[in-house]
């Protein structure tokens, strides 16, 4: 099981800094998902972003491991309207190119995502 662990953090640090590094390459992406309620879109974009990377490094150091998972954990819950959204609009769907079913599929792999982060909190 500790492999597997070690594995999956090796997997998720990258996958987070490479996804965090996209807000600020592609921030027309995100702000494709971000809920019309919210303000600042684009700085929530790059603030996301930033928290990412930093978080997805955070997690590959044994010393600030379960600081970072909890950070993640933390995103992970306060992006998640994006994700509400997404599945929601279709203007947002049709803007990154996906059908309201792989929107919806999408959904629960935030909470899948949020497990990972918890578990990597655990010794």
């Amino acid at each position: 099981m500790k492999y597997l662990k070690l594995i999956s953090i090796y997997f998720f640090g990258p996958a987070y800094i490479y996804i965090g590094f996209r807000h600020f390459i592609e921030p027309d992406f995100f702000l494709s998902i971000m809920p019309n309620y919210m303000s600042f879109h684009l700085e929530l974009v790059y603030l996301s972003g930033f928290f990412e990377i930093l978080f997805g490094i955070m997690i590959l150091f044994k010393k600030s491991r379960v600081l970072g998972a909890k950070g993640l954990i933390l995103l992970l819950i306060v992006v998640f309207p994006g994700n509400i959204y997404l599945a929601q609009s279709s203007l947002a769907q049709s803007l990154l190119g996906i059908t309201q079913e792989t929107a919806i599929i999408r959904l629960p792999f935030q909470g899948l995502f949020i497990l990972f982060a918890y578990w990597f909190t655990k010794k």
